[in-house]
């Protein structure tokens, strides 16, 4: 997905850390992930300042995610401590889900049909969605999103639309024998009403007949992390998202 959007982005696997960075404005498109199980404080410190040397090479900012269950006892409670002295600044908190859910029933809801996404205007349409739920410019999410053929044709993304209007978004993409579940937004005018879980419950119901997938993963926001049980998937690990130091 980082690839789709710039073939000549930062994508490289290296000893204990991914990066998949494209130096985009659409900060999600830049992102560092530690990958050793069972990693202790000694190895955290290190890769924390590694991450950070390779972050501060950047034009854009983007996020490091950390992935708890990765983590030792030691290295758990030490967290906080080394990512500050490594230069790092908690962003905001997330859960790792999963499900051996599907199929699912094709789903509905009373105020909502469904568009699956084809055009660069629905793709604008899905953009924006994104940049108001999560606080971008509106340009941001346009460049993040607007132009991309993967968007338009190898993922299974859909806009909720109440009288033509969308409202909420959700997409799902095949990823090692999964589907992985992502950029899931709703408008804030319109939350708390189910839309967000309507669209999220299509992409899976598309992408499980297109794929005949079985298994499901998503990352969840706070705010969304209630929403996902409904629909089958389990809690399996405490994200933490950090950002550079000022």
């Amino acid at each position: 997905m980082v690839l789709d959007r710039d073939p000549d982005a930062d994508v490289r696997d290296l000893p204990g850390i991914a990066v998949r960075w494209a130096d985009s404005r659409f900060g999600f498109w830049n992102c560092i992930t530690l990958t050793e199980a069972d990693a202790g404080a000694e190895l955290l410190r290190q890769r924390l300042n590694q991450a950070v040397d390779i972050m501060r090479t950047k034009r854009h900012p983007g996020l490091l995610w950390l992935f708890e269950d990765l983590l030792d006892d030691e290295a758990r409670s030490a967290l906080e401590t080394t990512a500050e002295q490594a230069g790092l600044q908690y962003a905001f908190p997330g859960t790792g889900m999963a499900g051996d859910l599907l199929p699912i029933p094709e789903p509905v809801h009373p105020d909502l049909t469904f568009a699956r996404v084809g055009t660069d205007e629905q793709l604008r349409a899905y953009a924006d969605l994104q940049s108001r739920a999560y606080g971008f410019p509106l340009e941001e999410g346009r460049e993040g999103l607007v132009g991309s053929a993967l968007w338009k044709n190898g993922l299974h993304a859909y806009l909720a639309l109440r009288r033509d209007e969308p409202v909420a978004c959700a997409a799902a993409i095949e990823a090692r024998g999964r589907l992985f579940i992502t950029f899931v937004a709703t408008d804030p005018r319109w939350q708390r009403k189910g839309y967000g879980e309507a669209v999220t419950r299509k992409a899976l119901y598309e992408g499980a007949r297109a794929t005949g997938l079985t298994r499901a993963t998503l990352h969840a926001t706070a705010a969304g992390a209630p929403v996902y049980p409904r629909i089958g998937f389990k809690p399996n690990t405490r994200i933490h998202f950090y950002g550079l130091k000022g």
